[in-house]
């Protein structure tokens, strides 16, 4: 729906069957709308890992939970799961955003 319908039709007149035209025209063209969003909401899903880990699944937090009940450590194991969350978050923020560069150059 975000490729305009002159694409299609563009492909077509070029001589190339429908598969062909989604392959070469329309894909990549979908890819480039698509992929930062999905990125985005990959780093979403990675921060809501945490909210998990307390309702059952052995993820960061959880493992930070045990570390906690076995040491009698307060905070500490809680601050190095948040600093390996943000971290993570950083990171995966920074190849999000240095993809979206790279795909707005290709605009131009």
């Amino acid at each position: 729906m975000a490729v305009p319908e002159g694409q299609f039709e563009a492909g077509r007149s070029l001589g190339f069957n429908y598969i062909q035209t989604m392959f070469h025209i329309i894909i990549p063209q979908m890819v480039k709308n698509v992929l930062p969003a999905l990125c985005n909401e990959f780093i979403v899903l990675i921060k809501e890992t945490s909210i998990a880990g307390y309702i059952g699944i052995t993820d960061l937090t959880k493992a930070g939970d045990l570390i906690r009940g076995r040491t009698f450590s307060a905070f500490l194991p809680l601050f190095g799961v948040a600093a390996i969350y943000l971290l993570l978050v950083l990171v995966l923020t920074y190849l999000v955003g240095k993809l979206e560069r790279r795909l707005r150059a290709n605009e131009r």
